[in-house]
């Protein structure tokens, strides 16, 4: 079982999938759901037993077929895959979780397009090739591209065809620039391409820079990097909000490929190619930061405040991806992982004031009082709190290591200040939404609703993302030695390209 292990993160969503396809899952809602967390909480398991094997033996790869690299398909099992695999199984039970309170009886198939987008998700992490990378694009594109019809009406299918629309744009680019690829380099294993990468000469430099340009475009769009980020704000926010929360880690997938491919294939070893892509990402990472914090002040409802939230996390990852260092990356690793649970908690809390307020759900205006004050303060403040970085919460530790990691760099003297002003930016705009959402009510509603509470299980889904926080403070030292190995694993490109390269099941 031990070689097979870095396929089960892929094989056992597959598997979920298709028994809630079938009798008697699919006919019956109770056993679907129980089959559905069951499911997703043996993932979560292998994912961590996964990390636990790669920490103590090394980089494990899984050649389907037996089939060694290049020539056959290839899973590299290492630590930063075994890492976000582990975030999208933790993500994926609190959504299941959350859904089982009656969020999965507004459309059919939830259960399974959740495990199916999982099966994508997990895949781009664990695939060592490019075109493989773009096969698990698109098997979670087709889960999320339903989810999001998911409960929906007619604004939910304006934004869903716009996100259609764009993505298969972004799919045929991809293909475009893999076509590319193959006919200069022979080759879209991502270990051979590195190798190649620097021994290229005369026009074939140009054909792979054209190809790995067009790679980024590709990323940029799943990523939403500005200027292709403006399908994120409308699509996240009309989404049914734990379809949004499951997104969360959506985007964290095109920040992982540009990690990836921008480290071992175009980092600093690529010859001619270089770090290539450097002086665009950072132009680019530093608009989408304050174009993130413009659109959370003007937010005039939460949920679209979140998604712009995530927009600004997007910028900066991919400003600490540009860095290059290793203590860069590690910063990195932690604040994405903060990033994803708390922006996909506060989505699932935006639901919940929005029940509890009537007609005026979660626009960030007068309104009736939520029906349960304390409970859902308490987690608004605390997710507030850890997504703008104030102490004692795991926002405030990712925010120190990422000055403290970029504050020898070259881009210290603009990334410092812009990175500063923007979390201010976010303390007014969230303290604003509290006062809103909580405090500012209308005389003739200000009594709450009667008998509407959040049922335990989304409240436990909640609790669920929120508590991954302080935990990532208590557990910091052990977390921050994990994370500067990895970023150390995938720093040493030449290590890594062996390891691969000989590698076998």
């Amino acid at each position: 079982m031990i070689q097979h292990l870095a396929s089960l993160p892929i094989l056992l969503p597959m598997l979920a999938g298709i028994i809630l396809l079938l009798p008697p899952c699919g006919k019956h809602l109770g056993i679907r759901r129980v089959m559905s967390v069951l499911m997703a909480f043996i993932t979560l398991f292998v994912c961590a037993y996964l990390l636990v094997n790669v920490h103590t033996s090394g980089i494990s790869v899984y050649a389907i077929g037996d089939w060694s690299a290049p020539f056959g398909i290839v899973l590299v099992a290492d630590r930063l895959a075994s890492l976000m695999v582990l975030l999208t199984s933790l993500l994926g039970c609190a959504v299941v979780l959350y859904s089982c309170a009656g969020d999965d009886e507004k459309g059919g198939f939830f259960h399974p397009l959740v495990h199916f987008l999982m099966l994508g998700v997990n895949g781009a992490f664990l695939t060592g090739d490019l075109f493989n990378l773009f096969v698990f694009f698109e098997v979670l594109l087709i889960a999320s591209y339903a989810l999001l019809m998911h409960g929906g009406d007619k604004h939910n299918t304006r934004a869903a065809l716009q996100y259609v629309i764009l993505n298969l744009v972004g799919s045929s680019v991809f293909l475009i620039a893999l076509g590319i690829l193959y006919g200069v380099l022979g080759t879209l294993n991502i270990a051979h391409i590195a190798q190649k990468v620097a021994l290229l000469t005369g026009d074939d430099v140009y054909l792979t820079k054209a190809g790995g340009l067009l790679l980024l475009v590709v990323f940029a769009l799943k990523a939403a990097l500005l200027p292709l980020h403006l399908w994120l704000p409308k699509t996240y926010a009309s989404a049914l909000p734990v379809v949004a929360a499951l997104f969360a880690i959506m985007t964290k997938v095109g920040v992982y490929a540009m990690l990836r491919v921008y480290t071992v294939i175009f980092g600093e070893q690529a010859g001619p190619l270089a770090l290539m892509a450097q002086s665009w990402l950072w132009w680019l990472a530093i608009a989408t930061i304050i174009m993130g914090a413009i659109g959370v002040l003007a937010s005039q409802d939460f949920r679209k405040l979140v998604a712009n939230l995530v927009i600004v996390s997007v910028g900066t990852l991919v400003a600490l991806v540009i860095i290059q260092n290793v203590f860069a990356t590690a910063a990195l690793l932690y604040y994405l992982v903060h990033s994803t649970l708390v922006c996909a908690g506060l989505f699932l809390i935006a639901d919940l004031i929005a029940q509890q307020r009537g007609k005026v759900a979660d626009r960030l205006v007068a309104g009736r009082a939520v029906s349960q004050p304390l409970l859902l303060g308490c987690c608004f403040a605390v997710a507030a709190l850890a997504v703008v970085g104030m102490p004692p919460l795991s926002g405030f530790v990712g925010k120190v290591w990422i000055l403290k990691s970029t504050l020898d760099s070259e881009q210290a003297m603009l990334f410092w200040p812009i990175y500063l002003f923007t979390s201010l930016a976010l303390l007014i705009a969230l303290s604003r939404a509290g006062t809103s959402l909580f405090w500012d009510h209308k005389h003739k509603d200000s009594e709450a609703i009667e008998g509407v509470a959040a049922h335990p299980l989304k409240i436990t889904a909640v609790i669920l993302l929120l508590a991954c926080s302080p935990l990532m403070v208590v557990f910091a030292g052990p977390i921050s030695d994990y994370l500067v190995a990895t970023a150390e694993q995938l720093h040493d490109v030449s290590g890594g390209i062996n390891s691969v390269l000989k590698g076998s099941i």
